[in-house]
């Protein structure tokens, strides 16, 4: 303990020296536990997130935007396709499939998505209800569990949504019925904890009224024009009631009632693998004019994209840590020139060669301690500043408040760089001549 305690001692005399060790030192290993945190947590939330979808359905375009957006919320919709080219696949006792969960996608509420689905997504995440309902009326919604605590939304409340999937109050449907919060999902820690849950036709209505025009002034219409158009007034007024109810209450039957209208892409789960299943995707894209992509290997080739990069710079965070390796061995070596005769010194008051081994020594491992613990403050503070950044740009979180097994071994190899930093410096300390050093002196 006095070994170590001397070793410090000796650091802290050197402020300069060390400071810039334990800075290089911090630098490679906390752009080491940077990469690791963030492609562990990303790669959690991704795989999480497939909750078991075999295929994707939706318009021509990119395969890994359509996943994206349709499983991840993080990206554009392709397009829409209509029910009647989704029919196949919606219909009731299809031998291939056992879950199709269409999808309409458009507006959001304060960047948070709404979506418009059906029960069976729930099933997907296996959600169940914190309070309230699942949704059944049009314009009733079920939020999730993020999008409750970040909006203080509560049962009952009620909002207006806008187009588009980033916020603008340009862009607000305030003329339209309001949406109504009718239940909160318990926490799944995946999407559907960002997501704003209702029927597909309510996505069909707020837009179906966007067309309407501005009040008519009827303060210069005369009284016998008023007198001659009675009846047709009449007429108008009652035809006007019925729209309005036909509007909110003609998409009570299934989807595939509907074919002319949109939806923006379907969910499908599969009964069972077989030959016909593994060879949908190809059939879809060849004979038809949607789209279909799976899930699992259109983000296996996105972390395989990513990793290219990650790797290249997990290879420079090393380079750096063994640069700062040889900046400890430099600092080390060159100050055992100035304390060669502190060490004589030393002999000469009964300190062994093994002790002033072990002096040098346990100041390499110091080096690398300190920088070790400064580059996990720097990457764990730095996760933490990045999950405000995600989380506002596309409602992911992550967090610094965990540490990752790798970590460990990552100390592991910082300890072994510091050792061998310091092996040199401290084997010649271990050689000292007493004699020759004094006279010198």
């Amino acid at each position: 303990m006095k070994t170590l305690a001397l070793s410090w001692r000796n650091l802290i005399n050197r402020p300069l020296g060390m400071l810039l060790s334990v800075l290089l030192f911090a630098l490679g290993v906390g752009l080491i536990s940077l990469l690791l945190l963030l492609n562990n947590q990303l790669q959690e939330k991704f795989e999480k997130n497939l909750a078991g979808i075999d295929l994707v359905v939706g318009a021509k375009g990119s395969p890994l935007q359509l996943i994206l957006c349709s499983m991840y919320h993080i990206d554009a919709p392709t397009g829409n396709i209509s029910i009647k080219d989704a029919t196949p696949f919606l219909r009731p006792g299809h031998p291939l499939i056992a879950a199709a969960v269409p999808l309409s996608l458009g507006d959001n509420y304060r960047n948070f998505r709404i979506v418009g689905t059906n029960a069976d997504f729930l099933d997907l995440y296996q959600a169940s209800m914190a309070e309230g309902q699942l949704f059944h009326e049009h314009f009733d919604v079920t939020i999730g569990a993020d999008v409750a605590r970040a909006l203080h939304l509560k049962i009952g409340d009620t909002f207006y949504s806008a187009h588009g999937l980033q916020h603008s109050e340009d862009f607000t449907h305030e003329t339209e019925k309001p949406f109504k919060v009718v239940g909160i999902l318990q926490p799944t820690g995946s999407v559907i904890d960002q997501l704003i849950l209702t029927t597909s036709p309510t996505i069909w209505l707020v837009h179906e009224h966007e067309g309407s025009g501005p009040a008519v002034d009827t303060s210069q219409i005369s009284a016998a024009d008023d007198h001659d158009h009675d009846h047709e007034a009449e007429d108008e007024h009652e035809q006007d009631t019925m729209v309005e109810h036909h509007d909110h209450g003609i998409y009570d039957q299934p989807l595939i009632d509907y074919p002319d209208k949109q939806i923006t892409s379907l969910l499908l789960k599969f009964k069972n693998r077989s030959f016909q299943t593994l060879n949908m995707q190809r059939n879809i894209n060849e004979n038809t004019d949607l789209q279909a992509a799976t899930p699992a290997i259109e983000i296996n080739r996105l972390f395989s994209m990513m990793g290219v990069g990650l790797d290249t710079l997990k290879i420079l965070a090393w380079v750096i840590v063994f640069v700062s390796g040889f900046s400890i061995f430099i600092s080390l070596l060159g100050s055992l020139k100035d304390r060669k005769y502190e060490l004589a010194l030393m002999r000469v008051m009964g300190a062994g060669r093994g002790k002033l081994f072990m002096l040098i020594l346990f100041e390499g491992l110091l080096i690398a301690i300190l920088g070790y613990i400064l580059g996990l403050a720097l990457s764990h503070g730095s996760i933490e500043f990045l999950a405000t950044k995600m989380q506002d740009a596309y409602r992911y979180s992550i967090t610094g408040a965990v540490f990752l097994k790798e970590e460990l071994w990552l100390l592991g190899g910082c300890l072994l760089v510091g050792l061998i930093s310091a092996i040199i410096p401290a084997w010649q300390a271990f050689r000292t001549d007493i004699s020759e050093t004094l006279s010198e002196g």
